[in-house]
């Protein structure tokens, strides 16, 4: 489909439109995250298409196309898709990331307005006064005696008077969200101002990352504690042993990436692969999904940045590749078939049982600074 939209772009156009919904979204799932906008822009009808992307693709997707030309992207993306865009892409650890975030609402402001006011009417509130409070100083206009706003000071009610912190700063993005907010969404409007003033960085912090846990959990990814059980100590008697499943606490969870089928290893089929592939078509399915959520435990455990397209295919690699090593080790001292094995333990044991093997711990990437993150 690509090679044709480059001969003929009338005719791949014509040819996309004869495919259903799934096909094009599969189409554009599958493709490399750098052509996805070129397919987007042959869709007939991208304000289906994108918010059927699973919101870590219409991530990497924004990120590929850069997001100060992405705005006609998220013009058609649903409210939860741009928070889960947020979450995964605009901090740093467990801090919230200023100029990412910041970047992507100058996405939204792209976009329109309304879809600029909904998305900040959906995103946590102590976020948005984070990043108001990192772009303007806020005065509110006492009720009584003589006052002069800020000098260069503007206002959208006469009340809330607010000028930039950096000298030269546009705020014309943040100017239009404001009256936005207050012409369509007053009280949204009034806490956020009141929270530039009174609200503390640390404060708003702490709730935004309480806010997002709860939200990284429904798409599979765990608190970094709960993550790092994948790396257990094992007793040597226990590490071959084979017992019933109860390793792993099964939750409802939204899958983030578009994964029909296992995915495509740079290493080649693992040992885990093929004993997933002789499981009944409906325990494998499953099996599949229990795969997806040890990967995100890895990439939690390990700090990957999730907003990066480049984290969960490595996640993938190392969950298969350690999990593959306890399962060779257990098939080969239990004398059972590795399909039955994997029927039996939990993938987490699997994997637990392969990094026991070898004593590996994650490895945080470095940080800009150079120093690698700390693990505990």
């Amino acid at each position: 489909m690509l090679e044709l939209a480059r001969r003929d772009r009338a005719a791949a156009r014509e040819a996309l439109a004869k495919q259903p919904l799934e096909a094009q979204l599969e189409l554009v799932c599958s493709s490399p995250a750098a052509e996805r906008a070129r397919l987007i822009e042959l869709c007939p009808h991208p304000e289906r298409l994108v918010p059927a992307l699973p919101e870590a693709e219409l991530c990497y997707t924004a990120k590929a196309v850069g997001l100060h030309d992405a705005g006609w992207l998220l013009e058609h993306a649903r409210a939860e898709q741009v928070v889960a865009c947020v979450d995964l892409d605009a901090w740093r650890r467990d801090v919230p990331d200023r100029v990412t975030l910041s970047a992507w609402l100058r996405a939204l402001a792209d976009a329109n307005e309304a879809v600029f006011v909904e998305a900040v009417r959906t995103l946590d509130p102590e976020l948005v006064v984070l990043y108001l409070g990192d772009r303007i100083e806020v005065a509110l206009k006492p009720s009584e005696g003589d006052w002069e706003p800020p000098p260069g000071s503007r206002s959208v009610d006469g009340q809330f008077w607010f000028v930039a912190r950096r000298e030269k700063d546009d705020l014309s993005d943040v100017e239009s969200l404001l009256r936005g907010l207050f012409q369509n969404a007053y009280w949204t409007y009034f806490r956020l101002m009141q929270g530039v003033i009174w609200e503390t960085a640390a404060e708003c912090e702490e709730w935004a990352l309480r806010w997002r846990a709860g939200r990284l959990l429904d798409l599979g990814f765990p608190p970094w504690e709960e993550a790092m059980a994948i790396y257990g100590r094992l007793p040597a008697d226990a590490l071959a042993r084979v017992e019933e499943d109860d390793e792993t606490e099964k939750r409802d969870w939204t899958l983030p990436v578009w994964m029909p089928e296992l995915p495509a290893l740079a290493s080649g089929e693992p040992s885990l692969f093929r004993a997933l592939a002789a499981l009944p078509e409906a325990e494998r399915a499953s099996r599949v999904r229990d795969f997806v959520a040890l990967a995100n435990k890895v990439a939690m455990a390990s700090r990957l940045p999730l907003g990066d397209a480049e984290s969960l295919p490595a996640a993938f690699e190392r969950a298969a590749e350690t999990a593959s090593r306890g399962l060779d080790f257990v098939a080969e001292r239990s004398g059972l078939d590795p399909a039955r094995v994997v029927a039996r333990l939990s993938l987490d044991r699997l994997f637990r049982v392969g990094a026991n093997l070898t004593g590996e711990l994650p490895r945080p990437p470095v940080e800009e600074d150079g120093e690698a993150g700390a693990t505990d």
